[in-house]
């Protein structure tokens, strides 16, 4: 059984459901925000990246943990990265599910930082692989998901950081608009269907080897793991479960 937090008529809900049942909602939940995403008009994107102007100004607090979280890789900025360091990767935080034997899964990769919380690729301030850096990174500050605010509503959020870090109200050209707001959509889109094909594989690996997500031994191994311990973590690339050995917050 999973205790899971689902969307119902606005408002958050907490009940103890089937697996099965919780990677349905979750499929149907990312299914029906690519069709609002798709939906979402181009003209008010278009004029909120217009409108915000935002230039770097190379302060690089966005490559760090102290403003972003992580920098979580789709299928195919994990390409790029492999290529340019293999050892440049962990799985990304916040492991979506783990089985009764403490073995945990995530839907992708993301960048390793440095000790100060900075990205594994800054260097005196400075990107090392800009022309090869994640879809994300191009796009930031700008996105376009749903997201609850601090009362629990729901809305859209195109904008992160704002007026914490780089310059605004520069003048963009409208094409250079048009072509953030379709580079927007399209990585969004590619999040969403990595998190939809993601808990249908899990699907298909739980089925077939008799497992289930057990949250007692979720939390236990997180107590071990914040602690210093080691554990096995499945991440998702490609349409299969890659293992890797995660400990002191250090992808081994």
């Amino acid at each position: 059984m999973l205790l899971i937090r689902t969307l119902y008529a606005d408002m958050y809900t907490e009940e103890l459901i089937t697996l099965s049942k919780a990677i349905d909602i979750q499929m149907e939940s990312a299914a029906e925000e690519i069709k609002a995403l798709l939906a979402y008009p181009d003209e008010e994107l278009i004029s909120i990246i217009k409108e915000v102007g935002f230039k770097c100004d190379l302060c690089a607090r966005c490559c760090t943990q102290e403003f972003n979280d992580h920098v979580f890789l789709l299928d195919e900025d994990l390409k790029a990265i492999r290529e340019t360091d293999p050892d440049a990767i962990e799985p990304a935080p916040y492991y979506e599910l783990c089985d009764q034997h403490g073995n945990f899964y995530v839907s992708g990769y993301a960048l390793k930082t440095q000790k100060d919380g900075s990205c594994i690729f800054l260097h005196d301030k400075r990107c090392t692989i800009y022309d090869r850096r994640p879809f994300i990174c191009r796009l930031y500050p700008y996105m376009l998901h749903l997201e609850a605010d601090e009362k629990g509503n729901i809305g859209w959020r195109q904008i992160s950081g704002l007026d914490l870090h780089g310059c605004y109200h520069d003048d963009i050209s409208d094409e250079e608009c048009k072509t953030l707001a379709r580079e927007i959509k399209n990585y969004e889109h590619a999040f969403l269907e990595q998190k939809v094909a993601f808990l249908e594989k899990a699907r298909q690996h739980f089925e077939k080897n008799k497992l289930k997500h057990v949250q007692g031994v979720y939390d236990r191994e997180m107590r071990k793991f914040n602690k210093g311990g080691k554990i096995k973590v499945f991440v998702f690339y490609s349409g299969a479960f890659e293992e890797s050995s995660v400990g002191n917050n250090i992808s081994l």
